[in-house]
């Protein structure tokens, strides 16, 4: 059962617990701290995170839809090399502690 840390907007860390499987978006949902529109289809942005600590390199690559939703989202808010959609990360038990920033909502 992996453990995400997340910092919200406001600095405030938050201690999830996940299900091995389940996409990253889902307890960040749950938890009220993204809103997941589109209900995890890579097309509205809203599950946009920063990872910190060097946890990009452990996500895996962006699909073709994430890329083309991070480079939409470019003209609203900071995309960096640390941008992820929640949506398109399947935590694994190798995922436990991940760390990360609610990026600002559009």
């Amino acid at each position: 059962m992996p453990t995400i840390l997340v910092f919200d907007q406001d600095g405030t860390e938050h201690k999830l617990s996940a299900q091995t499987g389940d996409a990253l978006m889902e307890p960040l949902r749950d938890a009220g701290l993204v809103q997941a529109t589109c209900g995890g289809a890579a097309s509205c942005g809203t599950c946009h995170v920063y990872l910190r600590d060097g946890w990009r390199a452990n996500t895996g690559e962006y699909t073709e839809d994430e890329g083309y939703m991070l480079e939409g989202l470019e003209e609203l808010v900071e995309v960096n090399d640390k941008s992820r959609l929640a949506c398109q990360i399947n935590l694994t038990d190798s995922l436990d502690g991940i760390t990360l920033d609610i990026a600002p909502q559009i």
